[in-house]
């Protein structure tokens, strides 16, 4: 794996080139930039996943701080980018669907791979079915902050869908965890989650087991970026933010984690281009 590391924390990312590596990616997140592990000098590993602890989740899974390009839309199911089944998924390369109708990854993309003090860049090219586009990602790390950008430009002749959305695994304490939202955003009442007197979602619930869980949609507070202020079990709490107003903003949690993803769903016209960043600030050791 690649690695940041500064006296406070230490970074692993899978490298995409790396076989070593690829047995933890798939069809799901993007290859390039996939951090799976921030660790704290003192306290340990810091991120979870939906199999935690297990060492080696199905790809699908992950564990970590993965971001992923969807190759079809959420809630319907309408292919991107794909023609039967078909073309490239952005930031994986090639794919095409197998004798049991799943997809698989044929050609991987090709990334050039640039470290630099405190950041890792990682860009790459695709093509396909009259798309095309230039992807970067950028990890870096600053003390006990870590941001990581991405700009995707349309390079095509097409209009290029992008819908993505970013998928953090974060830890438990004791099955549970607060994490408080904008005062503009807000929940259905449901059955799994509900808010605290000081805007804090909290569970209703312990979850028992991998199976066992809820996923549930936030409202998003309108001309507001996600700040989410999370609690931890060996840190003072984690800050996840967006420079951005997700389109939309699901949270889901199990026995062994739990995660608020912010959503981007959108076109981007022949030569336009987007960018946005996420930073994760890890609080001091508690």
């Amino acid at each position: 794996m690649l690695q940041l590391k500064n006296a406070d924390l230490s970074v692993a990312i899978l490298d995409p080139a790396n076989p070593a590596d690829q047995k933890h990616l798939g069809t799901r997140y993007c290859w390039g930039g996939y951090i799976w592990q921030v660790t704290d000098a003192t306290a340990g590993p810091l991120l979870a996943g939906a199999e935690w602890p297990v060492k080696n989740p199905i790809p699908f899974n992950g564990q970590g701080l993965p971001e992923s390009f969807r190759h079809a839309e959420f809630g319907t199911g309408r292919p991107l980018i794909l023609e039967n089944l078909r073309g490239f998924i952005i930031g994986i390369g090639d794919v095409a669907r197998n004798m049991a109708g799943a997809l698989d990854v044929a050609t991987p993309c090709l990334w050039s791979i640039t470290t630099s003090h405190g950041a890792i860049e990682f860009c790459t090219e695709q093509t396909g079915n009259g798309y095309a586009c230039q992807l970067t990602r950028r990890i870096a790390l600053n003390r006990r902050t870590l941001t990581s950008s991405t700009r995707l430009t349309n390079i095509g002749e097409r209009p290029l869908p992008l819908h993505w959305f970013a998928h953090p695994f974060f830890a438990l304490d004791d099955r549970l965890i607060t994490c408080g939202l904008p005062a503009t955003w807000d929940m259905a009442d449901n059955v799994g989650y509900e808010f605290d007197d000081q805007h804090r979602l909290t569970f209703k619930r312990r979850f028992q087991h991998r199976d066992d869980g809820h996923f549930e949609q936030l409202i998003v507070g309108a001309k507001t970026p996600l700040r989410a202020e999370l609690s931890h079990p060996k840190l003072t709490g984690v800050v996840f933010s967006t420079d951005f107003v997700p389109d939309s903003c699901p949270v889901w949690g199990n026995s062994n984690t739990w995660s608020i993803e912010p959503y981007m769903a959108t076109e981007l016209a022949p030569g336009a281009d987007r960018a946005w960043s996420l930073t994760y600030e890890f609080g001091p050791v508690a």
